[in-house]
């Protein structure tokens, strides 16, 4: 019993070590984490414009074509990086 508790312990262990290990190289893989986060930030807002109830004071058409521009350039940045 005490060799069975031991090697799912190790199993346990080795599966959490693993997990951490996969994240930690995803989290190094990505270059610009907070450029990524940044697009996903501006496509939110613009999803939150485009569901609201009012126009922000006639600023609501503005502002969504301002968010899809600057997603437009942090994409065109993170494929120039690639180069």
């Amino acid at each position: 019993m005490h060799i069975n508790r031991r090697t799912a312990l190790t199993t346990a262990a080795m599966g959490g070590f693993t997990l951490v290990a996969g994240l930690s190289a995803a989290e190094a893989a990505e270059r610009h984490p907070k450029i990524r986060q940044a697009i996903r930030a501006l496509e939110q807002a613009k999803d939150d414009l485009q569901h609201a109830d009012h126009d922000f004071g006639g600023h609501r058409v503005e502002a969504i074509k301002e968010c899809d521009e600057a997603i437009r350039q942090l994409k065109l940045a993170l494929q120039y990086d690639k180069k």
